[in-house]
């Protein structure tokens, strides 16, 4: 079990949120360090929806705590009542993800406004203490970088996948080790699944910024689209390769086709981090042959022998996923070539409208 970053970042936003609290000389720092806690997110803007939702909540929140227990005052069932109202009203503004802060927020204003309004203000004060704190914590320490995670994230399911493939059509590996990395996999899917929803959340404001967001979220979805294939063609050979009866007269042509699937997979996430020259062209071989031959032999008894089409099915689909990557692989680093030349055309007529001539002014700084 290891300390994850999250971890780490809500554990110092209690303990600033405590020191903060001493500080200002609240009674006790529970509020804002349940309030520090629920704001602890993923990603910046995340967090900061997230404090923009729970001030926007908290006050309204706050607002009907005071109005209630001045008119209705502080019994069992209007503090009822003003959950029930908040919880609606976060429903209605869509604001939902603050909803429990706020009713904490509810409680401690209903149960301190018999002490006088002071006492109110100052609960509500050790909740923004502890958001703040919260959202301090999460950009200044550790700040998310989900893309060098989604990296390590692509390049660890490829590893897993890698293995469990070119070992798939041979069965050599133990039962229990194929089991245990099969759930590996599936768990860094979920975090992809999740890295790309943050992705997709993001708001980016240039129009160099856009273009570049808009790269990275098709590249991000075609990537995990094909490491999604590729965990396909393992459930496939899994389930039907090994039921076919004549299974052992296409191992090695399955498995040659694997192996070469697998490695054009790494040749392109090696270019995808610039270990290979932009210019290659990396696409899966074609596999006529193999279709022709695997046509012919399912056509002679479909009923016995179509289990293999499904296998085949998958590996061509894996192959399409494959080629698509790579095509949008090159589409991408063209775009930013062309993005760069034009930043250095704008660089040079800055200087030319200056009255200095490209370059000029570099040779004058050094």
């Amino acid at each position: 079990m290891t300390i994850g970053a999250r971890m780490l970042k809500t554990g110092l936003a209690v303990v600033l949120a405590i020191y903060v609290s001493g500080l200002f000389g609240f009674g006790t720092p529970i509020i804002a360090t349940v309030a520090a806690i629920f704001t602890i997110q993923p990603s910046i803007y995340r967090s900061w929806q997230q404090v923009h939702d729970q001030i926007q909540s908290n006050i309204i929140g706050a607002a009907f705590a005071l109005g209630a227990a001045q008119w209705l005052g502080v019994t069992p069932i209007s503090v009822g009542i003003v959950c029930i109202a908040v919880i609606l009203l976060n429903i209605r503004l869509k604001t939902t993800s603050a909803i429990g802060l706020t009713l904490v927020t509810v409680v401690a204003v209903m149960e301190a406004h018999a002490e006088g309004w002071r006492f109110a203000l100052e609960r509500f004060a050790m909740v923004l203490t502890g958001i703040i704190s919260a959202f301090l914590v999460n950009v200044l320490v550790l700040p998310p970088r989900p893309k060098q995670q989604f990296r390590e994230q692509v390049h660890e399911a490829y590893n897993i996948l890698s293995l469990l493939l070119r070992t798939a059509v041979s069965n050599e590996i133990r039962e229990r080790v194929f089991k245990e990395e099969h759930e590996r996999l599936e768990q860094i899917f979920r975090r992809l699944d999740e890295q790309y929803t943050l992705f997709k959340e993001d708001r980016v404001f240039r129009p160099a910024g856009r273009r570049k967001r808009a790269r990275q979220l098709l590249l991000s979805r075609q990537m995990i689209r094909t490491l999604r294939h590729g965990s396909q063609l393992l459930d496939a050979v899994e389930e039907h390769f090994y039921s076919s009866p004549d299974a052992a007269e296409w191992a090695e042509r399955f498995d040659r086709r694997i192996e070469a699937l697998t490695k054009c997979h790494e040749q392109l996430l090696l270019k995808w981090e610039g270990k290979i020259k932009p210019v290659a062209v990396i696409r899966p071989e074609p596999a006529d042959d193999l279709a022709k031959d695997l046509s012919a032999y399912i056509g002679k008894q479909p009923v016995e022998r179509r289990r293999l089409l499904f296998v085949a099915s998958a590996m061509f689909e894996y192959a399409y996923h494959l080629d698509r990557l790579g095509k949008l692989l090159d589409r991408i680093m063209r775009d930013q070539s062309a993005d760069e030349g034009a930043e250095e055309g704008a660089d040079e007529a800055a200087e030319e409208a200056i009255g200095e001539k490209p370059g000029q002014r570099d040779a004058r700084d050094r």
